[in-house]
C-alpha cells in the first residue's frame, strides 16, 4: 500500500496501533486485510458488486464489518453457517461497534425452526404421545426454556441435543406455522426476531434463510431486504449450491408425514371423521419410498419412472393426497389449525402435480432417497438469471466474499455460476507462510484413483506419515464408501502397527461431538467425507496432516451436475474446462484449507491422485492451492516433523510464490 493509503481513516482503525488492535488480543496488522477493507467501501459507496477471495488469516470478517459500520447504511450479512452466524453477532459486530464508537444496532435473524413455538410446544405437551421417556424429558426442558428466554433460540439450551426429536414438537415450519392466526401471536420469539431485524442497522442471517426468503419472500425479509443499502454474502463459495436448493421446488414423504401428523393432531377435537383419510395418505407416502428402491442417493427421475411399481406407489399418493386435500377444504373453517392444515395439502398436491407433469428444458427432474424418505425435486439448469435478478431489483452493494472463489486468480467460473460476470474481483493470498509452514506431499507410485486398489494404496502410503506426526491426521474421502473401507483398512493397520491411536470415523457422532474430542485427544486421527472438506477449524498441532485421496470431480451421475455438463456440451462448449475441472478445484482448495489454520500451525498436506503429475491440468489444480513446498518423497515428510526439513530436493520443486503483480491487477 502506498503512504496515501495508509494515512486513510479506514487504514487507521486497521493499523498496528490502531483501535482494533487495542481490542483483539494478539492483532496483527495485515496489509490484505486493509486492501480488502479499502476495495469493500469503495464498492459500498458506488453501489457496486465486488466478489473477493481472501485466503485463510486475512481476517475477512472485520475487513467487511469496518467499512459497512462505517457506511452508516443499513447491512445485511449472510454467513454460510449459524455458527460463524452466532459467532458474527456474538464476538466480531460488537468488537466493530465499539471500536468505531458508533451506536449501532444489531440483530440476529434465523429461520422459524430455529426458535421454540409456543403454540406447536404447548399443544404437544398436552398431547402427551411421545415416542420415548428421552423425549418427554426434553419437551419439558425446553417448556422450561420457553419461560425463561428471552429470544427462544433454541441454540442457547445446550442440555436438549439438536438433533433430539422433541425440537421437531417444540418448533414451526414455514408449512405448520398459523401466522396471523396464531393465538400465541403476541409471544412469537419468530415475530419478536423479526420485529428486532427490521429495527436495526445491522442484520445477520445465514444462506439457508436467505435464500428461502427471497424465493418465499415468508420469513420476514420481504419487508428487510428493499432498506438495505449493502448485502454482504460471506463464505460466498456455498451461494451456488444453496441458490439451487431454494430456486427449485421439491416435494418430501417427509412434509407428507409432517402433515399426517399435525392434521391427526386437529381432527382430534376439531374433525375425527378425517382419520382415515389421513392414514391413507400417511400409507401412501411410506410405499412411495418402498416403490424407489432400496438405493439411497440421487437418480434422475427418469430412471425411477421406468419402474411400473414407482409409478402406481406415486398415483396412489397423489389420489390420497388429493381426497385429503378435498377434505380438509371443506373443514377449514372449524379452526386455524385444520385450515393450516388444508392449505399445506392443497400446496403439496399442487407440487406433486407439477413434479409427475414434468419440469422442461430449463429444469431437471431427480429424486433423492434417505433410509426412511424420499424427494422430488425440479431444480433450474442455470440460477445466474435468478440469482442476477435479485442484483438488478434495487441499487445497492453487494459483496461476495470467501477463501476459495477463483481457480489460480480466476473468477469466470464462479461469475458464470451466479449471473456476475459484469461485477468486480480482487484476489489476495493468505499472509500464513506456507512455504516455512506447510508441505505439499504427492506420493509416487500410487494406482489409478478409479480401480479397486486405490483406497488401499492410500491407507498404506498414509500409514508411515501418520507414524512420523504422531496421528494428529485427518483423511478426507470423496465417496462414503471409500472412507468406510479405509477406516476398516487403517484400523487394522494401527493395530498391527503397534501404533495406539485414536481412531473416529465420520457418523460416530454429530460433526461439532467429533471435532471436540478430535481436539481433546491430541493425537487422533479421524476419517472422513463431505462434512469435514469444509467449515472446519482445527487450530493448533492437533491437526498435523491431512490426507485427500483424490480429486473431488464431482460425480458424473449426479443428476443436477450431470443435466449441465450436457448442457454445455449441447452448447458446442468444454463442459470439463468449464465445469468440472474449477468446481473440482474450488473443492480441492476447501480441503487443502483445513490443514493451516493459524499463523504458528504446521503440517503436511498428502495428496493421494497421481493425475496431479500425469495429467495436463494438474498443473492447473497445483497453482491453485497454498504456496506449500512440495515433495514426492516419504523421507522428507519424516525430516519435516522431525524438524529438520531443510531445503527441497531437487526433485521436489517448491511452489510458485503468489503472483503479486496477477493480484494486483485483479485488485485493480
Amino acid at each position: 500500500m502506498n503512504g496515501a493509503a495508509d494515512a486513510s481513516p479506514l487504514a487507521a482503525v486497521f493499523a498496528a496501533d490502531g483501535p482494533l488492535a487495542r481490542a483483539v488480543p494478539g492483532y496483527r496488522m495485515r496489509a490484505q486485510q486493509v486492501e480488502l477493507a479499502q476495495r469493500i467501501e469503495a464498492a459500498i459507496g458506488a453501489g457496486r458488486a465486488l466478489v473477493a477471495e481472501a485466503g485463510t488469516g486475512t481476517g475477512k470478517t472485520f475487513a467487511y464489518l469496518v467499512p459497512a459500520l462505517a457506511s452508516g447504511g443499513k447491512v445485511l450479512v449472510s454467513t454460510g453457517t449459524k455458527t460463524l452466524q452466532d459467532q458474527l453477532f456474538g464476538r466480531d459486530l460488537p468488537i466493530v461497534r465499539q471500536v468505531l464508537g458508533l451506536p449501532v444496532a444489531g440483530a440476529l435473524l434465523k429461520g422459524r425452526a430455529n426458535y421454540v413455538c409456543q403454540h406447536h410446544l404447548e399443544r404437544n405437551l398436552k398431547d402427551g404421545r411421545l415416542s420415548s421417556r428421552e423425549s418427554a424429558h426434553d419437551l419439558q426442558l425446553i417448556a422450561g426454556f420457553a419461560r425463561r428466554t428471552q429470544t427462544g433460540d433454541r441454540a442457547e439450551l445446550a442440555e436438549v441435543p439438536e438433533d433430539a426429536e422433541a425440537w421437531s414438537l417444540a418448533t414451526s415450519t414455514r408449512e405448520n406455522c398459523l401466522g396471523q392466526g396464531c393465538s400465541r401471536l403476541r409471544d412469537c420469539f419468530v415475530m419478536r426476531a423479526r420485529r428486532e431485524a427490521l429495527a436495526a442497522d445491522v442484520v445477520v442471517v445465514n444462506h439457508h434463510l436467505f435464500f428461502a426468503d427471497v424465493v418465499l419472500r415468508d420469513e420476514g425479509m420481504a419487508e428487510l431486504l428493499p432498506t438495505c443499502n449493502t448485502i454482504i454474502l460471506d463464505e460466498a463459495h456455498q451461494l451456488p449450491d444453496t441458490a439451487t436448493l431454494f430456486f427449485g421446488r421439491s416435494v418430501t414423504t417427509g412434509q407428507a408425514l409432517e402433515l399426517a401428523r399435525d392434521t391427526l393432531a386437529e381432527a382430534l377435537a376439531e374433525a375425527p371423521e378425517l382419520r382415515e383419510l389421513v392414514r391413507a395418505m400417511d400409507r401412501g407416502a411410506r410405499d412411495l419410498r418402498l416403490a424407489a428402491g432400496l438405493r439411497e442417493g440421487r437418480q434422475p427421475a427418469a430412471a425411477v419412472e421406468r419402474n411400473e411399481a414407482f409409478g402406481t406407489a406415486i398415483a396412489r399418493f397423489a389420489a390420497a393426497l388429493g381426497r385429503l386435500a378435498a377434505a380438509l377444504g371443506g373443514l377449514a373453517e372449524r379452526g386455524e389449525g385444520l385450515a393450516n392444515c388444508a392449505e399445506r395439502a392443497r400446496a403439496l398436491a399442487e407440487r406433486l402435480h407439477a413434479w409427475r407433469e414434468g419440469a422442461g428444458e430449463e429444469l431437471v427432474r431427480w429424486i433423492e432417497a434417505h433410509t426412511h424418505s424420499l424427494a422430488l425435486h425440479a431444480t433450474p439448469l442455470s440460477i445466474a438469471p435468478i440469482f442476477r435478478r435479485q442484483l438488478d431489483e434495487h441499487r445497492r452493494a453487494w459483496i461476495l466474499v470467501s477463501a476459495t472463489l477463483a481457480v489460480d486468480g480466476d473468477f469466470s467460473h464462479f461469475q458464470r455460476m451466479l449471473g456476475l460476470e459484469d461485477a468486480e474481483t480482487a484476489c489476495w493470498g493468505s499472509p500464513f507462510d506456507y512455504a516455512h509452514h506447510g508441505l505439499l506431499y504427492l506420493p509416487r507410485a500410487l494406482p489409478e484413483p478409479n480401480t479397486e486398489a486405490h483406497t488401499d494404496a492410500v491407507v498404506d502410503a498414509a500409514l508411515p506419515v501418520i507414524r512420523a506426526s504422531g496421528g494428529r491426521a485427518f483423511l478426507l474421502f470423496t465417496t462414503l464408501r471409500a472412507m468406510r473401507r479405509a477406516h476398516a483398512r487403517l484400523g487394522a493397520a494401527l493395530r498391527d502397527a503397534g501404533l495406539d491411536l485414536p481412531l473416529l470415523l465420520q457418523g460416530q457422532g454429530t460433526r461439532s461431538a467429533l471435532l471436540e474430542r478430535f481436539r481433546r485427544l491430541g493425537n487422533a486421527v479421524l476419517v472422513g467425507a463431505a462434512s469435514f472438506w469444509e467449515g472446519v477449524d482445527v487450530r493448533g498441532e492437533a491437526l498435523s496432516v491431512v490426507v485427500i485421496d483424490k480429486l473431488p470431480f464431482a460425480p458424473p451421475e449426479d443428476p443436477v451436475f450431470a443435466a449441465r455438463l450436457a448442457a454445455l456440451k449441447r452448447a458446442g462448449r468444454n463442459a470439463f474446462v468449464e465445469l468440472q475441472l474449477p468446481a473440482a478445484a474450488l473443492l480441492l482448495k476447501q480441503g487443502a484449507g483445513r490443514l493451516i489454520r493459524d499463523e504458528q500451525d504446521r503440517g503436511v498436506l498428502m495428496i493421494c491422485d497421481p493425475r496431479l503429475a500425469t495429467r495436463s491440468y494438474g498443473a492447473r489444480l497445483l497453482a491453485s492451492l497454498p504456496p506449500m513446498r512440495r515433495t514426492r518423497e516419504l523421507e522428507e515428510v519424516r525430516r519435516f516433523f522431525a524438524g529438520s526439513a531443510g531445503a527441497a530436493p531437487a526433485d521436489a520443486p517448491a511452489a510458485p510464490a503468489p503472483d503479486r503483480a496477477r493480484d494486483a491487477a485483479a485488485a485493480g
